[in-house]
């Protein structure tokens, strides 16, 4: 695991882990580190029961934590209400 990870970059990593569309290829991509760093990034900073659960949720056959395990259709890694979030704050909407 890279030491140099800020607290917010532990932070941004664990919410895409726990997001269940960010897919470990796309934290690999931002913060170039493994899936097996992504789990001990997880299992370091939850509480044992959140980390289980979290495991749990991401061994199921629905899971899209993985590329190949998804729907040809899904060829992005964000949301599609995710333009309208700005430095993680959702803007006012009208």
């Amino acid at each position: 695991m890279n030491p140099t990870f800020s607290i917010k970059d532990i932070d941004r990593i664990i919410e895409m882990a726990w997001e269940d569309r960010t897919p470990f290829e796309a934290i690999a991509l931002q913060f170039h580190i493994s899936e097996a760093e992504v789990i001990a990034i997880m299992r370091k900073e939850l509480k044992r029961s959140s980390f289980n659960l979290w495991r749990k949720r991401v061994n199921e056959k629905v899971s899209q934590k993985h590329l190949h395990l998804r729907e040809k259709e899904i060829n992005r890694f964000k949301c599609t209400r995710q333009r309208a979030i700005s430095l993680n704050k959702i803007s006012k909407r009208k």
